[in-house]
């Protein structure tokens, strides 16, 4: 675990708080799972690849958007306020 500790860099700012990167990073990880998933549910209805890849490839960008924002708001309202 030698990269251990410059790879927490990444996903956490000097306050311990999750950083804008760690957000990206599973907003994406998080839209692949659900866009492969849109995928495979449309094309059970639809019975085509080409609308269900169609589909998928529509709602993979506005979704990652999406929840980039979500988890940054969540983020700026989970914040332990300190009393100085």
């Amino acid at each position: 675990m030698i990269l251990d500790q410059p790879i927490k860099k990444w996903f956490v700012d000097t306050t311990g708080q999750d950083s804008n990167f760690k957000s990206f990073v599973k907003s994406v990880s998080w839209r692949t799972v659900g866009t492969i998933d849109t995928i495979v549910i449309s094309y059970f209805v639809t019975g085509q690849i080409t609308m269900a890849l169609s589909i998928g490839s529509v709602e993979v960008v506005s979704k990652i958007l999406l929840y980039y924002l979500h988890e940054r708001a969540w983020e700026k309202m989970t914040k332990v306020k300190v009393k100085a």
